[in-house]
């Protein structure tokens, strides 16, 4: 991979937020990492072996074992039982509208179908998750702040 990809990576990763970037080409595969400091963005470039059938490699967590249920974990507090409203996309979940500001919902209060629940900021843009329907909010899965995935448990409406 030449330097002049390199450096648009890097200049990518700056401009776009994204924490880390991995590209695979071939045999190269470069990993592009922003740290949280205003430090020089470290990237780490090497060669993998030959694989068989060419496939790329992609980093990240094994996959769970097949037929293996998820333990819950000691002392992880126990799911409602109730509708559970997802996160409709990736981004980061926000309690309220503004810092400082009152939350759009709290545990035990009453919604109605098309109240506002909370805000997912994704690319610079702010969404505003809505309740599906009527109910009672048992519990709020989620930290303000926190970067939720797409299909994630936000809500649960009793």
């Amino acid at each position: 991979m030449d330097l002049r990809k390199l450096k648009t990576l890097i200049d990518l990763v700056q401009q776009s937020g994204i924490a880390e970037l991995e590209i695979t080409e071939g045999e190269e595969r470069v990993r592009i990492s922003r740290g949280g400091t205003a430090q020089a963005t470290p990237v780490q470039v090497y060669t993998l072996p030959p694989q068989a059938g060419g496939a790329p490699v992609v980093a990240g967590a094994p996959p769970p074992a097949a037929g293996a249920p998820a333990a819950p974990v000691e002392g992880e507090a126990a799911v409602p039982e109730g509708h559970v409203i997802r996160s409709p996309m990736v981004g980061t979940f926000y309690r309220s509208s503004a810092p400082g500001a009152k939350s759009f919902v709290e545990v035990g209060q009453t919604v109605k179908s098309g109240d506002t629940l909370c805000i997912i900021e994704a690319m610079k843009l702010l969404n505003e998750i809505e309740a599906d329907r009527d109910g009672t909010v048992k519990a709020i899965l989620v930290e303000n702040g926190q970067p939720v995935e797409y299909g994630e448990p936000l809500f649960i409406l009793g």
